[in-house]
């Protein structure tokens, strides 16, 4: 979300999205707020320090490490402020394990991505961090049913080959598609909780995600093509959430809430999916973060998917 005030957005989300409220990140504030430094504070045993070249693993925890937490613990004190007496489902969201090794560099320069073993390291403790940071959440609100989203979105490059190492000059070699997706189900294994995974970049891997054991996932839907069919509708049938991603995220003025999800509609009648599933399996979205707009459009853009997706289920067809 855009801005710096965490109690006001806090405040903002609270009274938008009465249905699934989530704790608003504030990626403006500065390193530590951004999604890669938010993710690293919550990492147990790992420590990052900002490089000119971005975030770098380090030996001990110092001021970078220190302002994500304190980041953090400024917004679940907001959220918590604007919870009191709520119940029902609230999500909150952290980097993926393939996003941060994609993202962060070890101590020598190369990106973590480059070395399996802290790899595994990056997942582990993300795992046991995830972990501790849903508990405290639960302490604070509560009647919530927690849902953790997953944000990875250098996942469909990690697959490729295509991210670039940190010099910028060569890509990193392709993971393994069965290594990724068992770091990816052992750290939803781990945790306590429905997970989402949301990536807005193109070619999200739909089946290797449900292997893994993700309840739904989130995509940008102007990115789905045709070949995507097959693998979405077997994942809307196979109980999975559709977290459609139709409401622009820049500022965009957009009268017609209902024509949002005209193109979900049409995917629905393509695929022969009963239409009255449409409330059941899919939750209407922003096509991705809502950082880059203003602060009134983003007030908006929330309210505009929930009208969107009102209009699916009073009118499915």
């Amino acid at each position: 979300m855009p801005g710096g005030d965490a109690r006001d957005m806090a405040r903002g989300v609270m009274a938008e999205l009465e249905q699934l409220p989530h704790l608003p990140e504030l990626p403006g504030r500065g390193p530590g707020a951004d999604m890669i430094g938010r993710g690293a504070g919550l990492l147990t045993e790992l420590f990052v320090q900002t490089e000119p070249s971005g975030w770098r693993f380090t030996d001990h925890p110092g001021r970078d490490t220190k302002r994500a937490v304190s980041w953090l613990g400024e917004d679940l004190d907001a959220l918590e402020e604007h919870t009191q007496g709520y119940a029902g489902p609230l999500k909150v969201q952290a980097v993926g394990p393939w996003t941060l090794a994609g993202s962060i560099e070890l101590r020598h320069g190369e990106k973590a991505l480059s070395d399996p073993g802290a790899c595994r390291d990056i997942a582990g403790s993300l795992t046991e961090g995830l972990r501790r940071h849903l508990a405290d959440v639960r302490r604070r609100v509560p009647g919530a049913t927690v849902v953790l989203q997953l944000d990875e979105p250098l996942l469909p490059a990690v697959l490729a080959g295509s991210v670039k190492t940190a010099s910028g000059f060569q890509r990193l070699r392709a993971v393994d598609r069965q290594l990724a997706e068992h770091a990816l189900r052992e750290l939803i294994r781990g945790l306590d909780a429905p997970v989402l995974v949301h990536s807005c970049a193109p070619g999200v891997p739909i089946p290797l995600l449900r292997r893994a054991g993700a309840a739904g996932i989130s995509l940008d839907f102007g990115l789905l093509t045709e070949r995507d069919d097959d693998d979405l509708g077997e994942a809307v049938e196979g109980g999975t959430l559709l977290l459609a991603g139709v409401v622009p995220s820049t500022d965009v003025e957009r009268s017609d809430p209902a024509g949002s999800v005209q193109g979900v509609r049409t995917l629905w009648r393509r695929l022969g999916l009963a239409p009255e599933l449409l409330g059941r399996r899919v939750v209407v979205t922003p096509t991705c973060g809502l950082a880059g707009a203003s602060p009134a459009y983003a007030r908006r853009a929330l309210a505009t998917a929930v009208r969107a997706a009102r209009s699916l289920v009073d009118n499915p067809e």
